[in-house]
């Protein structure tokens, strides 16, 4: 099982014949990813030869899904373009966008997550890696070849620790593995990912990565307390930020002690969630929690 991305997706990619999109194109290809079609209202009507497919380029989002029944779209546009891209998809109906592209100014993100919501698109990004379920499909720019299908679900605001945390747990595996992205405005979310993998039955256990900034970790601490029966471990980025100094993220905007590595802990621990220090003690605490689980079942 998975959650938003399975072998019978079908996926369109915005910005296809550009320099990011042909090569993570042609490496989620390589992946197995159905990708059905390209977008470039310029480049309509062409193939792009990705080794041993040609992957047709069509002028619209909406013309690609009639023609291919495509239902996710993976946008690489420029930033300057990308919320009438996003609009564009929503707009034609499809059911996911996951938004790869950086720099965005954050009232074109606003604008297009709260369209996107009326008409029944999901947004993931922007400024994320997308999102892998392994063995099936990979969706944006997560490497598909440092782990493998398997029992864990993983939730991240980090593209880097996605890709540490996925490395580490290669020999357990994950079911999907989802990158949020790190900017103050974010379509989908980690209670949205929590409540996913609370619901798909070969999710065992969840990854959560958050990172200092916000209080988006301190929400998903009360909503794992109220409605998450799975166990649940988390690492936040950024215990040894020095006071004061705006790092990382544009979301990561720590004000007094709101914000920080040691109160999102709090929360999380309150809830019943350990907390990793490291990302390596994190995939520690991951590995014991489900040897317990493994025992406690047997018993």
């Amino acid at each position: 099982m998975a959650i938003f991305l399975t072998k019978e997706s079908k996926v369109l990619v915005q910005g296809m014949t550009g320099g990011e999109g042909m090569k993570h194109t042609r490496r989620m290809l390589a992946a197995g990813t159905d990708v059905v079609g390209g977008v470039n209202p310029r480049k309509a009507g062409r193939t792009v030869d990705f080794d041993d497919r040609a992957v047709p380029v069509f002028g619209s989002v909406r013309e690609g899904m009639a023609a291919t029944g495509a239902d996710v779209t993976v946008v690489f546009v420029p930033p300057a373009f990308a919320k009438a891209a996003v609009a564009e998809a929503a707009d034609a109906g499809i059911g996911l966008a996951v938004v790869i592209t950086e720099g965005i100014p954050v009232h074109d993100s606003v604008a297009f997550h709260a369209y996107a919501a009326t008409k029944g698109t999901r947004v993931i990004g922007p400024n994320c890696p997308g999102l892998i379920t392994p063995g099936q499909s990979n969706a944006g720019i997560i490497p598909a070849d440092i782990t493998k299908p398997g029992r864990i679900g993983l939730v991240s605001k980090s593209g880097t620790l996605t890709y540490q945390l996925m490395h580490e747990l290669r020999d357990i595996g994950f079911s999907t593995c989802v990158g949020i992205g790190g900017d103050p405005v974010v379509g989908t979310s980690h209670i949205d990912c929590l409540a996913a993998f609370q619901d798909d039955p070969d999710t065992e256990l969840v990854v959560l990565i958050g990172e200092i900034g916000g209080d988006a970790e301190e929400r998903a601490a009360a909503y794992v307390r109220d409605h998450v029966t799975k166990p649940v471990v988390a690492y936040i980025a950024g215990f040894t930020a020095p006071e004061g100094k705006t790092m990382g993220h544009a979301g990561a905007i720590v004000s007094g002690s709101s914000g920080t590595a040691q109160a999102k802990k709090k929360a999380l621990e309150a809830a019943g969630v350990r907390v990793g220090g490291t990302p390596t003690e994190t995939a520690r605490l991951v590995l014991t929690r489900l040897e317990s689980e493994r025992v406690a079942a047997q018993g």
